[in-house]
């Protein structure tokens, strides 16, 4: 992540915007305290999808029924 001051923000805005539309994310801190964080509008961002490809798995029974008593738990039959 990428952080300018406010005088540089200004300075170079246009180069700025093109860096956050092509994916950068860019903090604009003043007095060197984090302020700010540019974002493209509406939140696409290149290359987000498959982010986590690799890092995740999900079980192959990750929809099959729940066992009786945990189904009777979340239907407030069980206590």
């Amino acid at each position: 992540m990428k952080q300018v001051n406010v005088h540089e923000a200004k300075t170079h805005l246009s180069r700025l915007l093109d860096e956050v539309e092509a994916g950068e994310d860019i903090v604009i801190a003043r007095g060197g305290k984090p302020a700010v964080r540019l974002v493209p509008f509406g939140g696409d961002r290149p290359g987000v999808i498959g982010l986590l490809k690799g890092k995740m798995t999900v079980s192959d029974d990750f929809d099959d029924p729940l066992p009786e008593d945990l189904l009777d738990l979340f239907e407030g039959k069980a206590e």
